[in-house]
């Protein structure tokens, strides 16, 4: 079992930058892909980035603007965010998959908004 905690959400203004991050605690050695969702109101929840090893994966609509990276030493995921657009606001999830399935982080929201 993988406990996840994010932070880092907030408002900011269009064109502005946050830093999302993800602290997975319990069976981390059995993570082998960890990644960010979003849910906007009234959409389903979407893919925005994923990491397995060193190869990622980005949506989209998120390429260039976002970065996601993975320190195994702190057993943190973060998210840079930048050129943030009001398309952008939504609930962001950190999610991490073991053998047994993926485990859930409670959400963090994040309005970009003037």
């Amino acid at each position: 079992q993988v406990q996840l905690v994010e932070s880092g959400g907030g408002l900011v203004q269009p064109g502005g930058s946050l830093r999302l991050s993800c602290a997975a605690s319990g069976n981390i050695y059995s993570i082998y892909r960890m990644a960010w969702y979003r849910q906007a109101p009234g959409k389903q929840r979407e893919l925005v980035a994923s990491i397995i090893g060193g190869t990622t994966y980005y949506a989209n609509s998120v390429k260039g603007r976002f970065t996601i990276s993975r320190d195994n030493a702190k057993n943190t995921l973060s998210l840079q965010m930048d050129s943030l657009k009001p398309e952008d606001t939504a609930v962001y999830y950190c999610s991490a998959r073991t053998i047994e399935g993926d485990s859930w982080g409670q959400g963090t929201q994040v309005t970009v908004s003037s």
